[in-house]
């Protein structure tokens, strides 16, 4: 048995080929506001792959990033009058407590940026002296010619790429870059920004180098699987890519997993809209474990609409989850851990799982014959969802 999951790169659904032990690395937050559903929806997907790689006998060793000075967290922090760190911890804080209250496995290693500024630097260095960078206007830049299969990953026109640098944090249109996709390694800070002294100059890193730093000092060269939200496949997975793989003239993922975006009730959620459904005002309302089962809904890959109504119902689906639990002496194994390990197995069909656990609850409690004994419980945990 082994899981099929939607290969990004390849642009299609592949049969994943691992080892006993799985590397996988996560993009995760930039703290600087609270874990929204989007973040919930993201890390509920590895999340999902996790325990089932680990129900099939893998070991899996997850790392996941806390971005915690880049362009976003710096404003912010400025905004409110406090240091960044400050921000960035009591956010992290946060996030934390909702990461448990939604069961969600924890990283292995959740390196942060500010703590690896040498191996940013050491990397920047190699991609020097690899005839990969150039400095305009004291900024060092990646000078994207170097690596003639950029793009590989996301397979966007050089126009697509230009207009979606544009929007994620680039300046195709800055006349100090050779090149309109070259991006920063390492930039000079503003006045009132963290700095860092370094053979650049003196400043901070640019966004993309600290992810491959991070990573490959955690899990080395090359990993089994890179996540994050489709938002992230261009430019900053791209970007990991060409950096990373300049200076190991090997592989930096062997699978590209992205999970879908979220929006709110017709609307794209963003902070700027100020629509943002924050998980720990949901999980005020709801129990976490119906948090879990409502994202079960929906698709990793497909963006969706979060709407209102959808928390009380997946607070009634938990409740007879629960009822159907109580009424039915548990088993560990039996034909609906088969069916939903086969749903898990096909490209993370959640939905699927979520169908056949509430279709199983509800023969429970509407037939008094099937009371006798279920694996309800079980597959629900396998889900994440502890019912018992």
């Amino acid at each position: 048995m082994t899981m099929r999951l939607y290969d990004t790169a390849h642009q299609a659904v592949v049969d994943l080929e691992l080892e006993d032990h799985v590397r996988m690395y996560v993009c995760g937050i930039t703290p600087y506001d609270s874990t929204h559903l989007g973040h919930a929806a993201t890390y509920l997907t590895y999340d999902l792959i996790i325990r089932r790689l680990e129900d099939l006998g893998h070991t899996v060793e997850m790392v996941r990033n806390v971005t915690d000075v880049d362009d976003s967290i710096l404003p912010k922090a400025r905004e409110l009058g406090i240091d960044f760190l400050q921000l960035a911890e009591q956010e992290m804080e946060r996030f934390g407590q909702d990461m448990d209250a939604l069961n969600m496995r924890p990283a292995k290693f959740e390196p942060r940026a500010t703590e690896s500024i040498d191996g940013m630097l050491d990397l920047i260095q190699q991609l020097q002296d690899g005839g990969h960078t150039y400095v305009s206007e004291g900024t060092t830049y990646f000078d994207v010619t170097t690596f003639t299969s950029f793009g590989k990953l996301s397979h966007l026109t050089e126009e697509q790429m230009k207009e979606l640098a544009a929007e994620r944090g680039g300046n195709p249109d800055n006349p100090a870059q050779r090149n309109p996709l070259d991006f920063v390694l390492w930039q000079p800070s503003a006045d009132d920004e963290p700095k860092w002294d370094s053979p650049f100059g003196v400043g901070r890193p640019g966004w993309h180098i600290e992810c491959s730093a991070m990573c490959m000092n955690a899990l080395g060269p090359t990993i089994d699987i890179h996540g994050g939200g489709g938002d992230l496949i261009f430019p900053h997975h791209e970007c990991e890519i060409a950096q990373s793989e300049a200076v190991n003239e090997a592989p930096f993922s062997r699978y590209w997993v992205h999970a879908g975006l979220v929006a709110y009730q017709g609307t794209k959620m963003s902070k700027s809209l100020g629509n943002l459904v924050f998980v720990s005002d949901l999980r005020t309302e709801i129990d976490p474990r119906a948090i879990r089962l409502a994202l079960m809904a929906h698709h990793y890959r497909s963006d969706f609409e979060w709407f209102d109504d959808e928390g009380p119902k997946a607070q009634t689906d938990l409740d007879l989850l629960i009822e159907a639990c109580a009424i039915a002496e548990p088993l560990s194994e039996g034909q609906l851990m088969d069916e939903v390990r086969e749903a898990l197995d096909d490209d993370l069909n959640a939905p699927r799982a979520r169908e056949l656990l509430l279709e199983s609850a509800q023969i429970i409690v509407d037939d008094p014959s099937q009371r006798h004994e279920s694996c309800v419980a079980a597959a629900a945990a396998l889900c994440g969802i502890e019912l018992r």
